[in-house]
């Protein structure tokens, strides 16, 4: 190739390499405003496992920011960050993508602790024949989750079965990862078990995930199932993978039962749950962090029309629907719905100002009120809801009664340590700990 027609592919490679420290830059840049913005709104606290980056390690390659779906990571001065704390989900993309080992994924921080249970290696708690596995013990990657939900029910077999005929060899408290690969190990082990699960749908943790890539870097072993090997797969193919298997092996689960009290009686334990009571010799917590949805505590919030998350916010086109609560889940599921056509969307917060949001979420909350496509109301509370209506207390008692055909509560969740530690569950607490 002669330099007249080489010259013009030499410009291009040139143009291509001198632009990378422009577009780097710019980036940073970025990253840089979203940091502080998330520093300023009191959002840089993250809630449960998370990285943190050796930034003598880190040498700003950048794969652990391309890495992560939920673009938490960024980069700031040349190394990673964890900007966006409130989005991470502790699922550990970063970690693996890591080529220096800089990323540790770590609970709590210097100035907030979180509280994880004391374990054997067996993770049975100090209360005999209570095991915990999963997110609730500190374990928050998908396939380690089902590792130690498979190793938690063999340690449950080898204290043997259940005398009465009327006592089950263990309760499994939670349908995600860990919990339905104990129900799998269960089956395999013959034990009479049942698994309950306080939603309506299974997958747990994973069912909430905001993204479309979930990381699974290596093989999980389940039992009856065997070696399970992903890669990368999106949330969907996930569970949609674990209906399958509950449906291939004919998993009990009882869907919208949630566990209230485990008492100790003798050398049984009896599970106390929102349908009845369950004798059982041993109980598996394979729960998560994210706890029980708070509730209004107001008449007609048991009517069906009422959810605790925005699983599709086309499902509610037409209709009139009410949004409760002030943080950044409350925002984003008034904003979906303000998007659908022909959607009444009013959104209702008790507080006098959305202080602790992201700003691009109050300042396109702000926008859509300014279009007319969504209703704010502060200094609110729901009062009642009925079948056709819902009423509002206003300020000075005065009341306000809208048309409605959907409430969707955003008003955060109640974690369930209070309730482990009536039990006489003993806990530790992580600050930036692994």
């Amino acid at each position: 190739m002669s330099w007249a027609t080489a010259w013009p592919y030499l410009l291009l490679l040139l143009a291509a390499v001198g632009g990378h420290p422009w577009r780097r830059a710019r980036r940073e840049r970025h990253h840089a405003e979203e940091w502080a913005e998330a520093q300023a709104a009191g959002l840089n606290e993250p809630a449960s496992l998370h990285p943190v980056v050796d930034p003598a390690r880190c040498i700003g390659s950048s794969t652990c920011v391309r890495a992560c779906p939920e673009q938490a990571l960024g980069m700031v001065g040349g190394k990673a960050t964890l900007i966006n704390a409130s989005a991470c989900i502790g699922h550990g993309a970063c970690q693996a993508a890591c080529p220096f080992d800089a990323i540790s994924l770590v609970f709590g921080t210097e100035k907030r602790g979180v509280d994880i249970p004391l374990l054997t290696p067996q993770f049975e708690t100090n209360v005999p024949g209570i095991f915990i596995a999963g997110e609730l013990g500190g374990m928050g990657l998908i396939r380690k989750a089902a590792e130690q939900g498979r190793q938690a029910m063999e340690a449950i077999a080898a204290r043997g079965r259940a005398r009465d005929a009327d006592q089950l060899d263990v309760v499994i408290v939670g349908a995600g990862p860990a919990g339905l690969s104990a129900g799998l190990a269960a089956i395999e082990k013959k034990l009479r078990y049942r698994i309950i699960e306080q939603e309506d749908s299974l997958g747990g943790s994973v069912f909430h995930y905001p993204r479309q890539k979930v990381a699974m870097t290596a093989p999980v072993k389940l039992a009856l199932v065997g070696q399970v090997r992903f890669n990368e797969v999106s949330k969907e193919k996930l569970l949609e993978f674990w209906h399958g298997v509950v449906l291939k092996f004919r998993l009990a689960i009882q869907f919208g039962e949630r566990m209230q009290s485990i008492t100790p009686a003798g050398d049984s334990l009896v599970v106390s749950t929102s349908r009845g009571t369950l004798h059982t010799r041993s109980v598996l917590l394979a729960i998560g962090r994210r706890g029980t949805p708070r509730t209004l505590g107001v008449p007609g919030e048991d009517l069906p029309k009422v959810a605790y998350r925005l699983v599709d916010a086309a499902q509610y086109a037409g209709q009139a629907v009410l949004v409760v609560g002030g943080g950044d889940s409350a925002l984003e599921a008034a904003i979906a719905m303000a998007d659908v056509p022909a959607t009444q969307v009013t959104l209702s917060y008790r507080g006098d100002a959305f202080s602790r949001v992201k700003p691009k979420n109050r300042e396109r909350l702000q926008r859509l009120q300014a279009e007319g496509r969504l209703s704010v109301r502060l200094r609110s509370e729901v009062e009642a809801i009925s079948p056709a209506d819902v009423t509002l207390r206003l300020p000075d008692g005065e009341r306000l009664t809208l048309r409605n055909d959907a409430v969707i509560v955003c008003a955060g969740g109640q974690l369930p340590t209070p309730l482990l530690k009536d039990i006489g569950i003993r806990f530790e607490t992580k600050h930036g700990t692994a």
